[in-house]
């Protein structure tokens, strides 16, 4: 039976409360926010909340499709892709976790990902890419990294978390809209409003944008440490990390940029040759991730 609390993955109470707390935070910058843009634009204020609402709502409700279809994700049949459904069946008995939908996204990107607001509507997702670079053992290790994510609840928490910074975005605009457009030119206040507003809403999307990326870098180390407990090999993921950062530099700059801007969700992130996302990576650096593989090889005295 699989339990509905807990899974045999190893707990992480650093990775829990790092997420209560961004949730937190991002909470109460998104309510200051809105209150904000409500006595800014006091005639505009049905529309901001009735927008607010139903954003949030709806990302909330279909998250796991709306990445699933932005990162190309189509789901396979065990029959389709058996390879990749024994190895999802295998880890989940393994871990005593209920099986998510399947997913392969057609992409030469080496890369993999989970979606979903809990365990029952996640969706785990291979490229061909990376099926096609991997062997067994080291596609478990990357399906056991991005189940702890789903085992964990961390995708949900990163989905609503980096969507409330976008949602800032669609707001203001919203608001500028409708407020502005009431008061025209013939508001002395117009002025103040047209600064304001995009600077509270850059404000808003920065704070947002170092919080989730603060919490991105630590469940990634968090899965890497989780999927190799589970499996008891660490190398095997190690070994699949070492290939897929190192295939990044042979894939066209024109994939990878499409690839990025997803890079929360990936198992390493995509980066173009023109890219200074590493200065704010989603993810922590190659060396730090293999280290404390090391370490766990070394703990669980595996060459």
């Amino acid at each position: 039976m699989h339990s509905s609390k807990s899974t045999r993955f190893a707990p992480d109470r650093g990775l829990t409360t790092r997420m209560v707390s961004t949730m937190f935070f991002i909470g109460l910058l998104y309510v200051v926010f809105v209150g904000v843009l409500l006595a800014l634009l006091r005639g505009a204020w049905p529309l901001i909340l009735l927008f607010a609402g139903g954003m949030f709502i709806a990302q909330f409700w279909f998250s796991d499709r709306i990445a699933a279809f932005s990162m190309g994700a189509r789901e396979v049949t065990p029959e389709q892709a058996p390879e990749l459904h024994g190895a999802v069946d295998r880890l989940c008995a393994l871990a005593d976790m209920p099986k998510p939908r399947v997913a392969i996204a057609d992409s030469d990107v080496p890369n993999a990902f989970a979606t979903g607001r809990n365990r029952k509507n996640a969706l785990v997702c291979a490229t061909t890419g990376l099926l096609r670079r991997l062997e067994p053992e080291e596609l478990e290790g990357v399906l056991a990294h991005e189940l702890s994510h789903v085992a964990h609840r961390d995708v949900a928490v990163m989905t609503i978390a980096s969507f409330l910074g976008v949602l800032a975005g669609i707001i203001t605009r919203v608001g500028l809209w409708g407020g502005l457009r009431r008061v025209g030119g013939r508001d002395s206040n117009t002025a103040v409003l047209v600064v304001l507003i995009p600077l509270i809403s850059a404000v808003v999307y920065a704070i947002s944008f170092l919080l989730t990326r603060l919490l991105s870098r630590y469940r990634e180390l968090s899965a890497d440490r989780a999927g190799a407990l589970l499996t008891g090999r660490p190398s095997a993921l190690a070994a699949a990390l070492t290939k897929v950062t190192g295939e990044m530099a042979r894939i066209p700059t024109r994939d990878l940029r499409q690839a990025e801007p997803f890079n929360a969700f990936y198992f390493a992130p995509a980066f173009s040759k023109e890219s200074f996302s590493r200065l704010l990576s989603s993810h922590p650096p190659l060396e730090q991730r293999l280290e404390q593989l090391g370490r766990i090889s070394a703990q669980l005295g595996r060459p």
